[in-house]
Order: structure tokens, then sequence, then C-alpha cells
């Protein structure tokens, strides 16, 4: 009975908050306004912020999560460690050897020596090309696949031999319109010398603005024919999902062994990893996170605001309407239940309308702006759940007045 009772209670207050809003559009769809802008606002940046998160995941993983860089120089740095990093000996193939002979938790080992050369291919050359010399586990370590013919294989390490896997962008450029198996077996000019195409790699795309595509995979023998053999070496080595800690220690003691660093002595040489640059963009990406909260809850209070303004001017005009209402046997809770539900409607409907103008601003600047743009069903709901509590928390007040009207008075009121 009671429930039935509270049931028909609810609908009834449903009716009638329903029934001023329409009355009163134009007050309405002002009340909602400063909640559809500041949920708007804090919409369309979690959704840009989110889809940078995401694009920025996919480029780091193709650094290889379970993947440590053996480097001279550290991929973030300050100013004041440059001098250090550029006066320390080079990586070569002795600690290569050594990582390779006494490492235990190592699944991969790729030594990479990197310089920028000319690849030609009869009237067409192009310049400042990234050229890569490495072993046959390069693909295990940093990522990337083979998207026709094979990758670097033992015999062409060990002997040396002039083959080459061409980037996506190197291939599209050096063969306009050609198909990949025509390209396979064609001889390219790498600072002059011929080398046989052999495998075309898969697109790779960006990362950080770099193009991932445009570069020349040879043998390390190979690669040191050309440059020489002073280049330091960068040495990938990858482990077993959770062993990077032990390895990290693992490779630091071989490495400090292999290069005589004095026990006291800081190490000369540097770990890089995926998460480092992770962990900055996190940094700068949640200062941006806390800007959004801040001015969309600075919006959200200020529509809330203006959301308790209009209902103490409904209640105010509804005087009369509320007197006879509790003449005829409505409860304080009925009338409290009323004005809550009015203004949680009106918040929860500008916190709607501002979720899906958010969600398409954040479309609009993604298709004209190299951003990216995600919302997650979470940040939806947040926005509209938010919302919601505004209404409840910024008509409380009007409803609790309404609710403790004297009705001798109220039907007094004219």
């Amino acid at each position: 009975m009671r429930g039935s009772r509270a049931l028909a209670e609810a609908s009834e207050a449903l009716r009638i908050a329903a029934g001023s809003l329409v009355a009163a559009r134009l007050r309405s769809f002002l009340t909602t306004l400063g909640i559809v802008i500041g949920v708007m606002t804090v919409i369309a940046i979690v959704a840009i912020i989110q889809g940078l998160d995401r694009s920025f995941e996919a480029q780091v993983a193709t650094l290889g999560s379970h993947t440590l860089y053996v480097d001279r120089w550290k991929w973030l740095s300050g100013a004041d460690e440059w001098w250090t990093m550029r006066n320390r000996r080079p990586i070569g193939r002795a600690e290569v050897e050594a990582v390779q002979r006494e490492c235990t938790l190592a699944q991969a080992i790729a030594p990479t020596a990197r310089a920028r050369a000319a690849v030609r291919r009869g009237d067409v050359e192009l310049t400042g090309v990234a050229v890569n010399g490495t072993n046959t586990r390069y693909l295990e370590t940093g990522g990337g696949t083979v998207g026709a013919g094979r990758f670097l294989v033992e015999s062409d390490v060990e002997l040396s031999r002039a083959v080459a896997v061409l980037g996506a962008d190197v291939s599209d450029r050096l063969f306009p319109g050609a198909r990949p198996a025509e390209v396979l077996g064609q001889r390219v000019l790498l600072s002059g010398r011929p080398f046989t195409v052999v495998g075309l790699l898969e697109r790779r795309g960006r990362f950080l603005g770099m193009a991932m595509d445009n570069n020349v995979t040879v043998p390390l023998g190979a690669f040191e024919r050309i440059f020489g053999t002073k280049r330091s070496l960068q040495i990938a080595v990858t482990a077993a999902p959770g062993d990077l800690p032990a390895l990290e220690d693992e490779l630091t003691g071989i490495l400090r062994r292999a290069r005589r660093v004095p026990a006291g002595k800081a190490d000369d040489f540097a770990m890089n990893r995926q998460e480092q640059f992770l962990k900055v963009y996190g940094q700068l990406t949640g200062a941006l996170y806390g800007v959004a909260v801040g001015v969309g809850l600075i919006t959200l209070v200020v529509g809330g605001i203006g959301i308790m303004n209009i209902m103490l001017v409904s209640v105010h005009e509804r005087t009369r309407e509320i007197g006879v209402r509790r003449a005829l046997g409505a409860r304080r809770g009925t009338i409290l239940f009323q004005f809550l539900l009015e203004a949680a409607f009106v918040a929860a409907l500008g916190g709607a309308v501002g979720t899906a103008l958010g969600l398409g601003a954040a479309q609009l600047v993604a298709l004209v702006s190299p951003l990216a743009a995600a919302a997650t069903p979470s940040a939806v709901l947040l926005g509209l759940g938010f919302s919601t509590l505004v209404g409840l928390a910024f008509g409380s007040w009007p409803a609790w007045r309404a609710a403790h009207l004297d009705p001798v008075e109220a039907l007094r009121y004219e």
C-alpha cells in the first residue's frame, strides 16, 4: 500500500515538474545553459585527452613494452647532463658480446648502429633516410612486421651481406606503384653501395612526430663497411613480462664490468625504457586534467547557483499552489521531492545536452586537427551523474523552503 502511494506521488511529482518546466521554457533553457557549458567543456577536454592517451600509448608500444635500451645517451635528460653523456665512451661490440655471453634473463638482444644517408634507385634519390645496422633479433626487441619478403637471417649478419629491408615510405618513393613482389630482388644504392632488397616492412606511422617508415635496415657488418666502426651502438634487450627490473640490475652489473667502471663511480651508460615517456606524458596530461576539472567545476557551480536562483523564484511564484496542495493533504516530503525532482531534471537535461555537444566538439577537433578524440562510457556517465548531483545539491535549499511553508500563510499569499 505504502509502495503504491509512493509510486503515485513520484509519478505525480514528475508530471508536475515536467509541466512547470515546459510552461517556463525560456527560463528552463537559461537555467540549463550554465550546466550545458560546464559539462560540454569537461567532456570535450576529457575526450581529447583520452584520445591522446590511446594514441600515445599505441605509439610508445612500438618501442617494446618489455625491452630495455642500453645506450650512451638518456632519452630524456636535462641540459646539465648533456656534456657528461657526450664525453662517455661509445658502446661497442665488446659490450654486446658481454651481454650476449652473461645475460641470463634476455630473450632477445639486438645491437643497432644508426646513421642518415642517401638511398638511390635510378634517377630517384632520397636523402636523410635512417639506416639501421643490426642483427636478426631487431624486430623482436623494437617491434615491426615484415609485409613482404623476409627480414635479415643469420647468414646475412654473419657474412655481412649487402641486403636491405626497406621501410614503407622508402619503398613507396623508390618504387612508386610497384607491387611488393616486383620490389623484392631489386637493387638500391645506399651511400653509393649496391644492396639487394630482400624484404619490406609494414607501415608503422609516426612516433612523437618522427616518421617510423623512412628507414633501411641492413646487417651490422654491412653498415660498418660504409659508416665505419666508431659509432656507438644501442643494445636492445627484451625480457619476459615482469622481469624488466631484474634485467636492468643484471645488465648494469654486466656493463659496469665490461666497461671497467670503478666501484663508487656512476654508470657511464644509460638504461632507457618506454615507461620514461609514459611517465613524462602522464605528468603533462595530469596537469591538463586538473585544469579541465577546475574549469568544469567552476562552470558547474555557476550553473548550480543559477538553478538555485530559478528554483527560489519558482517557489515564490507557486506559493499559493503549494498551500493548496498542503491543504488537500500533500505531505512535506511530497513537496520536497517535487522540487528536488525539478532541479535534478533541469540539471540532468543540461548534462545530457552538454555531453552530446562536448562529444561533438571533440570529434570536430579530431577532424580538423591532428589531435585524437575518444570518450569512454565512464566519462559520459560521470558527466550525467555529476550534473544531476549538482542539481540536487543546489535545488535542496529551495525545495526545503517550499516543503516548510505554512499552509495557512501560503493560502493567504497573493
